[in-house]
Protein backbone atom coordinates (compact mmCIF):
# COMPACT_ATOMS: atom_id res chain seq x y z
CA UNK A 1 0.00 0.00 0.00
CA UNK A 2 1.40 3.28 -0.96
CA UNK A 3 2.30 5.76 2.14
CA UNK A 4 1.53 8.84 -0.06
CA UNK A 5 -2.34 8.65 -0.59
CA UNK A 6 -3.40 12.46 -1.55
CA UNK A 7 -7.40 13.20 -0.86
CA UNK A 8 -8.55 16.55 -2.98
CA UNK A 9 -11.46 18.01 -4.22
CA UNK A 10 -11.69 16.19 -7.81
CA UNK A 11 -11.30 18.00 -10.99
CA UNK A 12 -12.59 18.02 -14.36
CA UNK A 13 -9.63 16.28 -15.53
CA UNK A 14 -10.53 13.30 -12.93
CA UNK A 15 -13.89 12.89 -14.88
CA UNK A 16 -12.83 9.32 -17.01
CA UNK A 17 -11.72 8.08 -13.94
CA UNK A 18 -14.75 8.73 -11.93
CA UNK A 19 -16.89 7.54 -14.55
CA UNK A 20 -15.30 4.27 -15.25
CA UNK A 21 -15.15 3.77 -11.29
CA UNK A 22 -19.07 4.90 -10.94
CA UNK A 23 -19.60 1.78 -14.33
CA UNK A 24 -17.37 -0.65 -12.24
CA UNK A 25 -19.24 0.05 -8.97
CA UNK A 26 -22.59 -0.30 -10.19
CA UNK A 27 -21.16 -3.89 -11.92
CA UNK A 28 -19.58 -4.97 -8.88
CA UNK A 29 -21.99 -4.21 -5.99
CA UNK A 30 -25.76 -4.77 -8.33
CA UNK A 31 -24.62 -6.39 -11.19
CA UNK A 32 -25.75 -3.49 -13.39
CA UNK A 33 -24.44 -2.37 -16.79
CA UNK A 34 -24.55 1.21 -16.69
CA UNK A 35 -24.18 2.97 -20.15
CA UNK A 36 -20.88 4.83 -20.79
CA UNK A 37 -22.29 7.98 -22.17
CA UNK A 38 -24.80 8.59 -19.94
CA UNK A 39 -21.75 8.20 -16.86
CA UNK A 40 -19.63 10.45 -18.76
CA UNK A 41 -22.18 13.39 -18.97
CA UNK A 42 -23.75 13.07 -15.54
CA UNK A 43 -20.30 13.10 -14.23
CA UNK A 44 -19.22 15.91 -16.24
CA UNK A 45 -22.45 17.54 -15.71
CA UNK A 46 -21.52 17.59 -11.76
CA UNK A 47 -18.84 19.49 -12.43
CA UNK A 48 -20.10 22.24 -14.10
CA UNK A 49 -22.93 22.49 -11.70
CA UNK A 50 -21.58 22.42 -7.73
CA UNK A 51 -24.83 23.39 -6.37
CA UNK A 52 -25.22 19.25 -7.06
CA UNK A 53 -21.97 18.70 -5.02
CA UNK A 54 -18.41 17.55 -5.53
CA UNK A 55 -16.13 14.79 -5.99
CA UNK A 56 -13.78 13.58 -4.01
CA UNK A 57 -10.38 11.81 -5.60
CA UNK A 58 -7.80 9.21 -3.79
CA UNK A 59 -4.50 10.01 -5.46
CA UNK A 60 -0.96 8.22 -5.00
CA UNK A 61 2.02 8.39 -7.59
CA UNK A 62 -0.27 10.79 -9.71
CA UNK A 63 -3.40 8.20 -10.58
CA UNK A 64 -6.56 8.98 -9.16
CA UNK A 65 -7.28 5.40 -7.24
CA UNK A 66 -10.25 6.42 -5.77
CA UNK A 67 -13.19 8.87 -5.18
CA UNK A 68 -16.61 9.53 -3.80
CA UNK A 69 -19.80 11.71 -4.54
CA UNK A 70 -20.92 14.32 -2.04
CA UNK A 71 -24.75 15.73 -2.58
CA UNK A 72 -26.34 18.25 -0.76
CA UNK A 73 -29.70 17.38 1.17
CA UNK A 74 -30.99 20.45 3.14
CA UNK A 75 -32.86 19.90 6.75
CA UNK A 76 -35.47 22.05 7.88
CA UNK A 77 -35.15 19.95 11.01
CA UNK A 78 -31.69 20.80 11.78
CA UNK A 79 -31.95 24.09 9.68
CA UNK A 80 -28.61 23.00 7.73
CA UNK A 81 -27.55 20.28 5.22
CA UNK A 82 -26.32 16.74 5.20
CA UNK A 83 -23.77 16.31 3.08
CA UNK A 84 -24.41 12.49 1.55
CA UNK A 85 -21.92 9.96 0.43
CA UNK A 86 -22.10 8.17 -2.93
CA UNK A 87 -20.32 6.69 -5.59
CA UNK A 88 -17.90 5.47 -3.25
CA UNK A 89 -15.14 3.15 -5.13
CA UNK A 90 -11.51 2.35 -4.28
CA UNK A 91 -10.14 0.15 -7.52
CA UNK A 92 -9.45 -3.25 -5.88
CA UNK A 93 -5.65 -3.57 -5.09
CA UNK A 94 -5.94 -0.46 -2.99
CA UNK A 95 -9.00 -1.90 -0.66
CA UNK A 96 -8.26 -2.83 2.73
CA UNK A 97 -5.37 -0.51 2.79
CA UNK A 98 -7.16 2.54 4.57
CA UNK A 99 -7.91 5.10 1.71
CA UNK A 100 -12.03 5.10 1.94
CA UNK A 101 -11.04 5.92 5.80
CA UNK A 102 -8.58 8.48 4.50
CA UNK A 103 -11.41 10.29 2.10
CA UNK A 104 -14.05 10.18 5.09
CA UNK A 105 -11.59 12.06 7.06
CA UNK A 106 -10.86 14.52 4.52
CA UNK A 107 -14.51 15.10 4.30
CA UNK A 108 -15.34 14.83 7.87
CA UNK A 109 -12.94 17.55 8.38
CA UNK A 110 -14.33 19.71 5.21
CA UNK A 111 -17.93 19.47 6.38
CA UNK A 112 -17.06 20.01 10.44
CA UNK A 113 -15.22 23.45 9.24
CA UNK A 114 -18.21 24.20 6.90
CA UNK A 115 -21.24 26.49 7.60
CA UNK A 116 -24.41 24.94 7.88
CA UNK A 117 -23.42 21.31 7.66
CA UNK A 118 -25.28 19.47 9.97
CA UNK A 119 -24.23 16.05 9.37
CA UNK A 120 -23.07 13.58 6.89
CA UNK A 121 -24.79 10.34 5.61
CA UNK A 122 -24.53 7.55 3.14
CA UNK A 123 -26.69 4.38 1.93
CA UNK A 124 -25.90 1.07 1.60
CA UNK A 125 -26.98 -2.03 0.29
CA UNK A 126 -28.61 -4.21 2.41
CA UNK A 127 -26.71 -6.95 1.90
CA UNK A 128 -22.85 -5.50 1.85
CA UNK A 129 -21.97 -6.33 5.21
CA UNK A 130 -18.24 -5.56 4.62
CA UNK A 131 -19.24 -2.33 3.59
CA UNK A 132 -21.49 -1.89 7.05
CA UNK A 133 -18.61 -2.59 8.85
CA UNK A 134 -16.00 -0.15 7.54
CA UNK A 135 -18.71 2.47 7.95
CA UNK A 136 -19.60 1.45 11.82
CA UNK A 137 -15.84 1.39 12.35
CA UNK A 138 -15.61 4.87 11.38
CA UNK A 139 -18.39 5.68 14.02
CA UNK A 140 -21.34 6.09 11.40
CA UNK A 141 -24.71 4.99 12.86
CA UNK A 142 -27.15 2.85 11.34
CA UNK A 143 -30.31 4.36 10.70
CA UNK A 144 -34.18 3.56 11.77
CA UNK A 145 -34.88 4.96 8.44
CA UNK A 146 -35.30 2.61 5.19
CA UNK A 147 -35.03 3.92 1.57
CA UNK A 148 -37.43 4.08 -1.00
CA UNK A 149 -37.86 5.36 -4.63
CA UNK A 150 -39.36 5.60 -7.54
CA UNK A 151 -37.42 6.45 -11.04
CA UNK A 152 -38.51 8.17 -14.60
Amino acid sequence: MPTDVTIRTAIPADADAIAAFNIAMAKETENKDLESAVIREGVNNLFSNSRYGFYVAAETNHTVIGCLLITYEWSDWRNGVFWWVQSLYVLPQYRRHGVFRKMYTWIREQAQNSTGVCGLRLYVEKDNTTAQKAYQTLGLERTTYGVFEELF
